[in-house]
C-alpha cells in the first residue's frame, strides 16, 4: 500500500469549516494558559458575542501494509488560531478568558479521543475514508459537545455551571491521558 498523508483542520465557534489558508496555530499545552494577548483577530461588526476562541483539530497519518495488516503512524494535535480568535475587552474579564481557555482544553480532550480511536482501529484496504470518518465523526462529537458548554454556563454567565464545567474538563483530560 503506497503511503497516504491527509491533513485536516478546522475552525470551530463561527468558523465551522474549512479555511483555503491555515494560519500557524499554537498547539495545545498543559503548562500553558491562553492570555488576551493571545487573541489577535479583529471584533466582526454587529457581532454581539464577547469572545471567541478558533481552535481546531489537525492530524497527518501515513499507512503502510505490513504482513497483510495495515499499519497507521498518525500525528492529531488541538490548536488555538490567535488571528482568528477575538474579544471584546469593555466585556470581558478572567472568568471570561478562563471560559474561553476551557473551549481549547476541550478540543484538546477531542483530539486524546482522535489520537485514542486511531490507536484502537483495525483499517482495511480503504484506510483514507476510514481515517476521514473517524476525523469528521469527532468534529461533529466536538461542535456539538461546545455548543452545550456555552448553553450549559450561558457563555460563562452561569458561574455554578462554569466550575462543574472546569472540573469536568479536567477530569476529561485526565481520563484521556496520554499513554
Amino acid at each position: 500500500m503506497d503511503k497516504i498523508i491527509a491533513i485536516g483542520c478546522i475552525f470551530l465557534l463561527g468558523f465551522f469549516g474549512f479555511a483555503q489558508e491555515i494560519e500557524e496555530g499554537v498547539p495545545w499545552n498543559d503548562t500553558i494558559r491562553l492570555t488576551w494577548a493571545d487573541f489577535k483577530g479583529k471584533v466582526p461588526t454587529g457581532e454581539p458575542s464577547a469572545a471567541t476562541t478558533a481552535s481546531g483539530i489537525s492530524y497527518t497519518y501515513s499507512a503502510n501494509l505490513l504482513h497483510h495488516e495495515v499499519h497507521l503512524d498518525f500525528e492529531v494535535n488541538a490548536y488555538f488560531y490567535p488571528n482568528e480568535s477575538w474579544y471584546k475587552p469593555e466585556l470581558c474579564n478572567e472568568n471570561t478568558l478562563a471560559h474561553e481557555q476551557l473551549h481549547f482544553d476541550i478540543t484538546e480532550v477531542f483530539a486524546r479521543k482522535m489520537r485514542e480511536k486511531l490507536r484502537r482501529t483495525s483499517f482495511s484496504d480503504d484506510v483514507k475514508a476510514e481515517v476521514r470518518k473517524i476525523y469528521s465523526d469527532i468534529l461533529r462529537g466536538l461542535q456539538q459537545y461546545q455548543e452545550r458548554y456555552d448553553w450549559e454556563t450561558n457563555f460563562s454567565r452561569n458561574r455554578e455551571k462554569q466550575l462543574e464545567w472546569n472540573l469536568k474538563i479536567a477530569e476529561a483530560l485526565q481520563e484521556v491521558a496520554e499513554p
